[in-house]
């Protein structure tokens, strides 16, 4: 019999040990070096791609043996890192029959977390590495390159909608590649980017708790609403009652994080191209900005988690006839 495993993480300086099974079904597991950039915000928005190297890693789980393509995702992790739940979310999707590929922003940076310290590194950075992961996978022989999406939490968010936008694919995505589906999970909306409302025709879907006091609900309906004005195939999904990283199991009960850093009071807007102003300053942000707060709320919701997972799995398997 398989043993289970011991594995830790940690949030906000607490060690935590969870006792987990090994992954069921999975045929082949393999690690890649992923050759990325590391860019600041300002460099990424104007196009740029002459930052400094940096290699990630990144973990393919294929689910099943033989020599046919299979639709996949790629996730990309929040400010704590890669956690319990994208393991949850890899067993999740591998039990229906999609490939996973998970990517590390963090440790090849020597990065733990970025939860009371946002300034480590661009979410945008780490929208140039899920491009990065997409070539990668749309070159294997096991990957079908029209069926993969894009699923980011958090921090991980910013990158999987974001991504959707005609901009960023023009500039950073792999020639002859583009993510089928973009996925985003308690995403941070409140910055209006110039051209945001010109994205991909590939459906949007974005799941948030009506709770959650790090990253508040309300600039992702307002965003929705113009994506939708627009014509875009998009779609908000609110759970009531849920916290920021609803669907993290491993939360002990309702938990504090009194140094978190959080902008949920924040507007911001790019103008011009490259620079990020405060809308309601109009001078450039930064973490010093008086909006910027300390102290978040996150919790784990069973009934938000389970009616996530039947969700996300339905849509990706009726957008990729599984």
């Amino acid at each position: 019999m398989a043993r289970a495993l011991i594995c830790s993480f940690t949030i906000a300086g607490s060690l935590f040990l969870v006792e987990a099974a090994p992954a069921q079904g999975i045929f082949r597991t393999e690690v890649y070096p992923v050759q990325t950039v590391t860019l600041s915000t300002t460099d990424f928005l104007l196009g740029k791609k002459d930052g400094k190297p940096a290699m990630i890693a990144g973990e393919l789980r294929i689910p099943k043996p033989g020599t046919d393509r299979l639709p996949a995702v790629v996730l990309i992790h929040g400010s704590g890192g890669v956690g319990f739940n994208t393991g949850m979310w890899v067993d999740e999707l591998n039990k229906a029959g999609f490939a996973t590929f998970v990517a590390d922003s963090f440790t090849g940076r020597g990065i733990t977390n970025t939860i009371t310290d946002q300034a480590q590194l661009s979410s945008y950075t780490m929208m140039n590495d899920a491009f990065a992961a997409l070539a990668v996978l749309a070159k294997h022989p096991r990957i079908d390159p029209d069926k993969i999406a894009i699923m980011g939490f958090s921090k991980g968010a910013v990158p999987s909608l974001y991504a959707s936008m005609d901009r960023f694919q023009s500039a950073y995505a792999p020639e002859g590649a583009s993510f089928a589906a973009y996925i985003g999970f308690y995403t941070p909306c409140n910055t209006a980017l110039i051209g945001d409302e010109k994205v991909s025709a590939k459906p949007i879907r974005l799941y948030h708790g009506l709770a959650d006091d790090w990253v508040p609900v309300g600039p992702c309906r307002d965003y929705v609403a113009r994506l939708k004005k627009a014509g875009a195939n998009v779609e908000l999904v609110e759970y009531p009652g849920a916290y920021h990283a609803f669907d993290y199991q491993t939360i002990p009960g309702t938990m504090r994080l009194p140094q978190a850093q959080t902008s949920r009071n924040c507007r911001f807007e790019e103008k011009p191209q490259g620079v990020i102003i405060n809308s309601d300053t109009g001078q450039p942000a930064s973490f010093s900005d008086p909006c910027i707060e300390r102290g978040v709320t996150i919790a784990y919701n069973a009934e938000a988690t389970d009616a996530a997972r039947k969700d996300v799995v339905a849509f990706l398997g009726k957008l990729f006839n599984k």
